[in-house]
């Protein structure tokens, strides 16, 4: 369906009550590029548009297919280092989902959000968790250093959970002395898929029996 400027130009003057000769001066430009715009023969910038539909108490919106207003996107999303927007057409991700972008730069300062660049892994992503409506906008804990210790404070629950429960099952000798003493190397290290991992250097080694 083609976008009809002459009938919403001469639906806004109706509404209005505004002759072309008013419209074009609430709007301040020539009487002359009005009519044009209103005979077809030029167009009129979206935000004169906007502005006309002002004018007479409207608003332009957009609309999907079932007549669902559609909002515009928030200028209070993720932003990359220069506090230049994200490209709208991509998908945001925390940085540390793509942590291999970063482990090659250690001293270019980790983004919290990059944004997925690889077509067939953005349609795999999208097909199992739909399309975002919009950008990640940042939130107290975003940050690479606040989800790496997120993360490190998830792995010990789990860690103790696990030794609480292989104690109550008796498939280690409880001691009374005990206490968990696994640096954070140890959760860096562990990826949760089988028996725990320790660092070479931890003291603790709490989960073997």
């Amino acid at each position: 369906m083609s976008f009809d400027l002459s009938g919403y130009l001469r639906r806004i003057r109706r509404t209005a009550d505004l002759s072309q000769r008013q419209l074009a001066e609430g709007l301040g430009i020539p009487k002359s590029t009005l009519a044009a715009a209103e005979a077809g023969s030029r167009d009129l910038p979206a935000g004169r548009l906007a502005e006309a539909a002002a004018l007479a108490g409207l608003r332009i919106a957009l609309v999907d297919a079932d007549a669902r207003e559609i909002p515009p996107m928030t200028s209070d999303a993720a932003r990359d280092a220069a506090h230049r927007q994200l490209p709208a057409h991509l998908d945001t991700l925390h940085s540390d989902e793509v942590p291999d972008r970063w482990e090659h730069r250690p001293r270019r300062r980790q983004p919290w959000f990059t944004f997925e660049l690889d077509r067939s892994l953005r349609d795999t992503r999208r097909a199992r968790h739909g399309v975002p409506d919009d950008h990640h906008a940042p939130r107290p804990g975003d940050s690479p250093a606040e989800r790496r210790a997120a993360r490190q404070r998830a792995a010990r629950l789990r860690r103790e959970e696990d030794l609480r429960r292989r104690l109550a099952a008796g498939e280690i000798a409880p001691s009374p002395e005990w206490t968990c003493t696994c640096p954070p190397r140890c959760d860096e290290l562990d990826d949760r898929s089988g028996r725990p991992v320790h660092a070479d250097e931890c003291p603790c080694s709490c989960d073997l029996a």
